[in-house]
């Protein structure tokens, strides 16, 4: 894992086929949450890197394979962790079978952990605008984009520069296909403090 600030550190793997690098993050603090599990392929890359370190919460944003599909090989290694999610994806866990502990969250929420806290942020998610969740950590001001802002390639460098008003403006059809859904949800992240973008794919962009 690549430490972004001394409680973020973001865990990468390339795929060469779609040209396009898949992030997960560990927030690092007295109860640590990682932010998505990759697919299952990915699985054992993600557990060498985490090393043996305490997990207290896993956040999916929604489900799809790679913010959870290597859910149950990581609970596996981690079986108190807490899985924090939106209804939908909650609905589909237990659907698909996975035995978790998860914690239904809904719009407006904020999780502590212990020096931090996360603020829940309803959104349309891929692929059928189910309703999923981005987060947002107050004190760092850091906001977890998931598929929201995505530049493809290989992210050989950590951070790069960008506008945090340009790059809402940027959410189009291809992210969230509903107009009106998608005009809502850039009105609320343009209320947003933000200092950092930890995106789903690609590097991590200084706004």
């Amino acid at each position: 894992m690549t430490a972004i600030t001394p409680h973020l550190w973001r865990h990468t793997t390339y795929n060469q086929f779609i040209d396009l690098t898949f992030n997960q993050y560990l927030i690092g603090t007295a109860h640590p949450m990682l932010i998505h599990t990759g697919s299952a392929p990915e699985a054992p890359s993600l557990l060498k890197a985490l090393k043996g370190r305490k997990l207290s919460y896993i956040f999916v944003s929604h489900f799809e394979s790679d913010e959870c599909g290597a859910l149950s090989a990581i609970l596996n290694v981690y079986p108190s962790a807490k899985v924090v999610t939106g209804e939908v994806t909650a609905r589909q866990i237990t659907g698909f079978g996975i035995k978790a502990d998860v914690i239904t969250a809904s719009d407006g929420e904020v999780l502590s952990l212990g020096d931090l806290e996360l603020e829940m942020i309803a959104y349309p998610s891929e692929m059928h605008l189910w309703d999923g969740l981005l987060c947002y950590e107050r004190k760092s001001k850091t906001f977890f984009s998931s598929d929201l802002m995505i530049r493809f390639g290989n992210s050989d460098v950590n951070q790069v520069t960008s506008d945090w008003k340009q790059e809402v403006e940027a959410i189009g059809v291809m992210q969230i296909a509903d107009a009106d859904r998608r005009r809502t949800l850039k009105e609320r992240l343009l209320t947003l403090d933000v200092d950092l973008v930890a995106p789903g794919h690609g590097p991590i962009l200084t706004v």
